[in-house]
């Protein structure tokens, strides 16, 4: 056997392992959230009432679908400008100067920190200076979670966004400069329609970061089991209901969880999917 058959071999192979991992997560899930389903229907996505007391209970997932919803999204228009702005600075105005290689660094530090280090930052800094502001709710709630999210995924979308601005070649850079167009010229003509796709590729994959956050959401958001009313108020999010509560479920309970794990996976998978969709509409 020769080397390319060997390296499509090993290629098959690990592409086959990744499959079947997939499947036997998607497969375990749904399993587990078969009673959750046979017992409440459809209702489960759409009903906003979760009480788990015994002899009355009745779940419902809308409430942390929301509140995953609210706090990625608002993460993401946060993040959108800052790190847009700090990619281009890294990427294109100081491109290979210590200081871009220095604030590089930085960024990818802090795209590599753990979760829970954003969230004990914002338990014990953000959360009080939001509380001096006059933010309710003791500084809990989605608006606190949302910019502990926004400064989880800037980073990370900063690198991304960087890597994307970098490969811009610089035969089209240099043939628009020798038409007389002026940087900010260069950027909006030449390298956003270029690197579009890649960078839109990296917001949709730091907004499905965000989907799926835990610790620091949970440290941060609340932990109310209701539809959030505004961005001042509590909720909780698919991650951290999951977090708080499946250590102690049973029965009905667990089941319900692992439903809400469920339909975490598949919104995640259908994000995923429609961004694909719409990097192919503007590649």
């Amino acid at each position: 056997m020769n080397s390319d058959k060997i390296t499509k071999a090993v290629l098959l192979f690990s592409s086959l392992i990744i499959l079947f991992v997939a499947g036997g997560i998607l497969f375990s899930l749904v399993q587990g959230a078969i009673p959750a389903f046979k017992n409440f229907g459809l209702k489960f996505i759409f009903s906003n009432n979760w009480n788990p007391t015994e002899g009355k209970e009745n779940y419902g997932a809308l409430p942390f679908i929301a509140g995953t919803i609210i706090t990625s999204v608002v993460a993401l228009l946060i993040s959108l400008p800052l790190s847009f702005s700090a990619s281009l600075f890294l990427g294109e105005y100081f491109r290979g100067t210590k200081m871009a290689k220095v604030l590089g660094m930085m960024v990818d530090l802090l795209a590599g920190i753990p979760s829970i280090v954003y969230g004990l930052w914002g338990f014990y800094i953000l959360r009080p200076v939001l509380i001096d502001l006059g933010l309710p709710n003791q500084g809990f709630g989605i608006f606190t979670a949302s910019i502990i999210l926004a400064i989880m995924i800037i980073p990370y979308a900063t690198s991304l966004s960087t890597e994307i601005i970098t490969m811009v070649p610089n035969e089209l850079k240099e043939a628009a400069y020798s038409l007389g167009a002026t940087k900010l010229e260069v950027i909006t003509n030449v390298i956003v329609p270029t690197a579009r796709s890649g960078i839109v590729a990296g917001y949709i994959l730091s907004f499905g970061r965000a989907l799926g956050e835990t610790m620091a959401i949970t440290m941060l958001i609340g932990n109310s089991n209701v539809i959030p009313n505004g961005l001042f108020s509590t909720g909780n999010t698919m991650a951290s209901v999951i977090a708080n509560q499946f250590g102690e479920a049973e029965g009905l309970k667990l089941s319900a969880l692992i439903a809400v794990g469920l339909l975490l996976f598949l919104i995640t998978g259908i994000i995923n999917a429609l961004g694909k969709f719409i990097i192919k509409k503007m590649a």
